[in-house]
């Protein structure tokens, strides 16, 4: 069992720090401070081939391993926590139609995916079931060689942006079996959005509804059959769990080096607050949680690119410790750096905002425990 990266994923993991270092982490706090969607970068990533990592080549796709992506994630969120989650999101979209679609489908939309020239959106969730997925109300009715949608979806990234909704919607029976996938376009008639949502964190992507009234959409934009949709949507939440766990380890590795470096400079007593040993205690623990949380997100990324049985387990596991220590870690961060860290001169401020969501969404981690436990008994 060797866990060094090799010379290929080296090499990714550099393209992707140093995209971070230059394009992302200059302007993170401005993105933050006036709520602003910079597509051109996301566009600049795409072409670094971060926006198809495991869509094929064949419409322009990276066709990396999930562990490649975790090694993308870490880096690009220690720039932009916000940016590169939703960098995640359009990944997760593409994948979905790469893996589910017809051969159509596939070169009908990735080719501009791959490039974000169109941006893509995921939309399971809606304002009455968010950790009961399954019970999703959105409903789809045949009509002809089209589905009328009637409903709506919540906490949408890019909601109101980006030109494509991968949407999970009901075509049947209540329950998972009743659901289906349909790719909406931006411009559908009866398409339309909310308000923007006013957040507490990942403020360089909007958020808002989608809203669908007897809005039609082609049948020739369902994803795989009628009644496979929350399958889709949960093979895909598999790898977006390793991304935001991924995301939440390099945003608290960022956290971690800037309160290294204040407590280094920053004097009290009569000498830098690093020479503590509760200090040095506080800084060996945080570095320690994080290096394991690492460990376990590159462990389930590999697990879901050899197809484990245990994957979902696996993944599930990952997302929940990676993103509760990665908050704990940036809080601790905040903390060293004292009443500054409250202050948005600094940065540690930003990395708790961002990082608080990432234990709520893919799945609650308290979902993740239910997930775990579910499948320790299926063994």
């Amino acid at each position: 069992m060797d866990f060094a990266l090799n010379e290929d994923e080296r090499a990714i993991e550099d393209v992707a720090r140093r995209f971070a270092v230059a394009r992302l982490a200059p302007f993170a706090a401005t993105w933050d401070e006036t709520a602003y969607f910079p597509v051109e970068t996301l566009r600049e990533a795409a072409a670094l081939g971060f926006a198809g990592i495991y869509v094929k080549s064949d419409v322009g796709g990276s066709e990396m391993s999930r562990l490649d992506a975790a090694l993308i994630m870490e880096e690009l969120s220690a720039g932009c926590t916000s940016t590169a989650a939703f960098i995640s999101i359009h990944n997760m979209a593409s994948w979905m139609i790469d893996r589910f679609g017809s051969e159509e489908q596939r070169r009908r939309f990735l080719p501009s995916m791959t490039t974000m020239e169109r941006i893509a959106s995921y939309c399971l969730t809606e304002p009455g079931s968010g950790s009961d997925a399954a019970a999703l109300k959105t409903r789809a009715v045949k009509d002809g060689d089209h589905y009328v949608l009637n409903g709506s979806k919540a906490f949408i990234s890019g909601a109101g942006v980006s030109d494509i909704y991968v949407c999970m919607v009901r075509t049947g029976e209540d329950g998972p079996k009743g659901i289906s996938c349909l790719v909406v376009e931006k411009g559908t008639p009866g398409l339309s959005f909310g308000k923007h949502e006013r957040k507490m964190g990942w403020n360089s992507q909007p958020t808002a509804q989608v809203i669908f009234e007897d809005c039609r959409v082609p049948v020739a934009n369902r994803i795989g059959a009628e009644g496979e949709g929350f399958r889709i949507a949960m093979a895909g939440l598999d790898g977006g769990r390793i991304n935001i766990g991924a995301c939440s380890v390099g945003t608290a590795r960022a956290a971690l080096d800037e309160a290294k470096a204040y407590v280094g400079e920053r004097k009290q007593f009569g000498r830098a607050i690093a020479d503590f040993q509760a200090t040095g205690f506080k800084l060996a623990d945080m570095a320690t949680d994080l290096e394991a949380a690492r460990l376990m997100i590159r462990s389930a990324a590999a697990a879901l690119d050899r197809r484990d049985p245990r994957a979902t387990m696996l993944c599930a596991m990952a997302k929940r410790f990676a993103t509760d220590t990665g908050f704990r870690v940036a809080n601790d961060a905040l903390q060293l750096h004292g009443g500054y860290g409250y202050l948005k001169d600094f940065p540690a401020e930003r990395h708790v905002r961002d990082l608080r969501v990432h234990q709520i969404l893919e799945g609650t981690n308290e979902i993740m425990r239910v997930i775990v436990a579910r499948e320790m008994f299926r063994q």
